[in-house]
């Protein structure tokens, strides 16, 4: 024996795994006091009949759509390109932890037309309960939000205005269980490019009553379809959308063709493709008028912005949710991190961001529809996705930084979401065309106004902070529409960002003055607070070194109402 006895390593109660429950495995809707109240005030006397619904939803999407998710992250859909003869099928498989989150949600739909006509009796708006649907999903898979929501409602409208009726019908049929459905796909960009449409180069020649397209496609998300809307150029140059269907009318396979799926860095449980169409049969989604069908087009991808948008706050949500359990259990220095001032400082702020990306989301689908919304929501909430996972991969420290910790997954996954329906520099092109062709800002500032309205009397000193920044962003529109237009645009950004700083502002002042009137208390006036000392005050030459750490004093009051375990 030894003359030298080494003692066996204390496994320390540190590091008991049970100390490190994340997200998964919680229900995610009891989890959410803040989402809860968001659900109240909008659903209203239907809040009752509802709530059973939202309790069982938060138990599927934190327990078996979580575990699916980082199974099929690691085990992505695959593509068989030929049969055993060598004829080109195209078949993209999908992996069975897919299929199996797919039919979970499927029983579970908030947004089939079943369930939104069964709220509707029972006093509860469908928008708001397919946004609630939608928010919990994202915190789980973006990709699968992707897969079952691309382009559903695009295919869907435009086919109800413009497809012949046989078509149409079996459009419907396709989505009978909603929008929501994983059945359809856009496919818009090309090599050449995704926003400069004059570069297409696709194209579509009259067939019969039909037409045949012929192009190829670079991204395609969700290439497992049934549906496409596809823009293709006419022979009079105009651009177009198309319906192209899997099958043809007489139930062949249709001239579509995948070339391969993309390896990308994220999102892997939604099926990206090249897509090329060899003469593909195609239905016309627009009338005679030159740009005729693009307008209704972009109406449709503006609701689509919303949706990447709710990516973005579910991203930030869970990102919030991975940093607080791990900072609860986590110790350094003889502390938790929880306890450290600079890590509640940290978390002050994902509290205060992700409830403002949560406003706006939810005002901008179940509000009052604005021509400016999207483009400044998903600006504001796509970005916070990404800064939110990042944070969350700081806070885990080197773990954060390993695939077998949650938080890798959700940052390779939000980062699409800056991508995905227009990047930060489209989005401000868009503001900048929505307010020299519709004078846009004009209904969104007097939103802005009849928010702050509504704010607790409590909170004046905000308010006034606010309706002064509400003035200041109307000096900046007319000064900005003065200037050249090159400098003009290289200002749209900053412009753009001032807009959704005094929004989110507005709406938490506007959801504060409703919470504390329900007797639900002043916390979101806190929040409210928070959120418009950071973005819209003036912290002269210190920059408000020397101020009160109000988000220290009053760190239990935010947590409580962000998070329940």
């Amino acid at each position: 024996m030894s003359r030298y006895l080494i003692e066996p390593f204390d496994a320390s109660d540190r590091y008991a795994t049970e100390h490190y429950q994340g997200a998964t495995g919680r229900n995610w809707w009891r989890g959410d006091p803040a989402l809860r109240l968001l659900m109240r005030r909008h659903l209203g006397e239907g809040y009752g009949w509802a709530e059973p619904y939202l309790d069982q939803l938060g138990e599927l999407t934190g327990g078996l759509i979580a575990r699916c998710a980082e199974e099929t992250d690691r085990n992505p859909p695959r593509l068989e390109k030929y049969d055993k003869w060598g004829r080109d099928v195209s078949e993209v498989v999908m992996p069975p932890s897919f299929e199996t989150a797919r039919t979970a949600l499927m029983s579970n739909n908030f947004t089939s037309p079943a369930f939104a006509a069964e709220a509707v009796a029972n006093g509860a708006d469908p928008r708001a309960l397919g946004a609630a649907w939608t928010y919990l999903l994202d915190q789980a898979d973006i990709g699968m939000g992707c897969a079952l929501g691309t382009g559903g409602d695009m295919v869907v409208g435009l086919a109800e205005k413009y497809a012949p009726a046989d078509v149409l019908e079996r459009v419907r049929t396709i989505f009978a269980n909603g929008f929501y459905s994983g059945e359809a796909a856009q496919m818009f960009t090309e090599r050449t490019g995704g926003s400069d449409l004059a570069a297409l180069e696709s194209a579509a020649v009259p067939d019969g009553d039909a037409w045949s397209l012929t192009g190829f496609k670079w991204f395609a998300s969700n290439a497992n379809g049934s549906a496409f809307v596809v823009l293709a150029k006419l022979p009079t140059g105009d651009i177009k959308p198309f319906l192209v269907l899997w099958e043809r009318r007489d139930g062949t396979r249709n001239a579509v063709r995948i070339r391969r799926l993309k390896d990308k860095l994220g999102t892997r449980s939604v099926a990206s493709a090249e897509v090329e169409f060899t003469g593909a049969e195609a239905f016309l989604l627009a009338g005679e008028g030159s740009g005729s069908g693009l307008g209704t087009m972009m109406q449709l991808t503006n609701a689509s912005r919303l949706g990447v948008a709710m990516m973005g706050a579910g991203a930030a949500r869970r990102a919030f949710v991975e940093s607080l359990c791990y900072a609860s259990a986590r110790e350094a220095f003889g502390r938790r991190l929880i306890d450290q001032p600079l890590m509640r400082r940290k978390l002050a702020e994902l509290i205060v961001e992700t409830e403002a990306v949560q406003a706006l989301v939810f005002d901008g689908l179940c509000g009052p529809r604005l021509r400016l919304a999207p483009a400044l929501i998903k600006l504001r909430a796509a970005r916070l996705g990404v800064t939110a996972a990042s944070d969350a991969i700081e806070i885990h420290g080197g773990n954060g930084y390993i695939e077998q910790w949650p938080v890798a997954r959700l940052l390779r996954d939000a980062q699409v979401n800056p991508i995905w329906e227009g990047g930060d520099n489209i989005l401000c092109l868009d503001v900048r065309r929505a307010m020299l062709r519709e004078a846009a800002h004009e209904p969104f500032l007097d939103r802005v106004a009849a928010a702050l309205d509504q704010a607790p009397a409590a909170e004046a000193a905000t308010t006034d902070l606010v309706r002064n920044r509400l003035d200041d962003l109307r000096k900046a529109i007319t000064a900005w529409s003065a200037l050249a237009p090159d400098v003009a645009e290289a200002r749209l950004f900053p412009l753009a960002q001032f807009m959704a700083d005094v929004y989110g502002a507005a709406l938490l002042l506007e959801q504060a003055g409703w919470e504390e009137r329900a007797g639900h208390g002043p916390r979101k006036g806190l929040v409210a607070r928070l959120y418009a000392d950071t973005h819209l005050a003036d912290h002269g030459p210190l920059r408000g070194i020397d101020r009160p750490a109000e988000e220290l004093e009053h760190f239990d009051e935010l947590l409580s109402g962000a998070f329940a375990d």
